[in-house]
């Protein structure tokens, strides 16, 4: 199995454009990772206590080390980012498999520990684990994330250039987590893997788009519209973060579902917003 990039150190990363406090690297974002796959019963335990660590004692949907060491055997992926004493810091698992006759891999599950948080280590994960299955042939890389959560957002959208292709309602159901109390409704998203990442630039924005309407207000075949969500979701209590999460369920399928698509995502200092535009031939942006 050729694995195109077996251990990589990286050096801190830059500062992403219209990041407005995500993906910014302090001081502490100086020091260098290695990046590599996890191949020891070591690396896999400590990659299942990461898992706890993130998701809560409580976690039902938590990969034992046995699946970790056994989906690399067959195309997947279970990479860390160990920090310079060793620890593991950070992990991307992810299972390949066939549609329609092409590789397509499904990256299930990205964490790092909240000290190295916007230090760009979720970043340079993803791009380890894309680089490895280029090598493979894998054409694309399909993932989700809670809408809901800006940092997510903006790291998918501004900082990988993922594309929006689906919302789908509690798509894991009820996990046993505390992060998942508000409801798991998840955006799919595609990674292609060919491709050169494109970091969209979220302070370039069209003035037509800052201006959109709130996709609840605005009239039927308006565009562009927007999707607002808060800043940070996971500090709100339980009941008002599911209040967005039902206004955004709604705004999402409602647009997505008529021809719109996700065209950016913009960061703010309360609330962030998702900007939508009709597709080519559903109407004019």
């Amino acid at each position: 199995m050729d694995h195109a990039a077996d251990a990589v150190t990286t050096g801190p990363p830059t500062a992403a454009p219209g990041a407005a406090g995500y993906g910014v690297a302090g001081d502490e974002g100086r020091e260098q990772f290695v990046l590599r796959a996890l191949k020891s019963r070591a690396d896999m335990d400590a990659c299942v206590t990461l898992q706890r660590a993130t998701w809560g004692e409580t976690y039902e949907d938590c990969v034992p080390a046995s699946i970790l060491k056994v989906s690399q055997l067959v195309g997947g992926v279970c990479a860390g980012a160990f920090a310079p004493d060793g620890r593991l810091v950070g992990f991307v698992y992810g299972l390949t498999g066939l549609r329609a006759g092409r590789l397509v891999h499904w990256s299930h599950m990205l964490a790092v520990l909240p000290e190295y948080r916007n230090h760009g280590v979720g970043r340079r994960l993803k791009q380890y684990q894309r680089d490895v299955l280029h090598g493979l042939g894998v054409e694309t890389i399909e993932w989700t994330f809670d809408p809901l959560v800006a940092r997510n957002a903006h790291l998918n959208l501004n900082r990988l250039g993922a594309t929006v292709d689906a919302y789908v309602p509690d798509m894991y159901g009820d996990t046993g987590s505390a992060l998942h109390a508000f409801g798991t409704d998840r955006l799919i998203v595609s990674w292609p893997v060919a491709e050169g990442v494109v970091v969209r630039d979220a302070t370039q924005l069209p003035e037509s788009w800052r201006r959109a309407s709130w996709a609840e207000d605005a009239a039927a075949d308006a565009s562009p519209l927007r999707i607002e969500i808060p800043r940070d979701v996971e500090s709100m209590a339980v009941a008002e973060a599911r209040a967005w999460r039902e206004r955004t369920r709604e705004a999402f399928l409602r647009t997505l579902g008529v021809g719109y698509r996700v065209a950016a995502f913009m960061p703010g200092s309360a609330t962030c917003a998702y900007i939508m535009v009709r597709k080519e031939g559903k109407g004019a942006e």
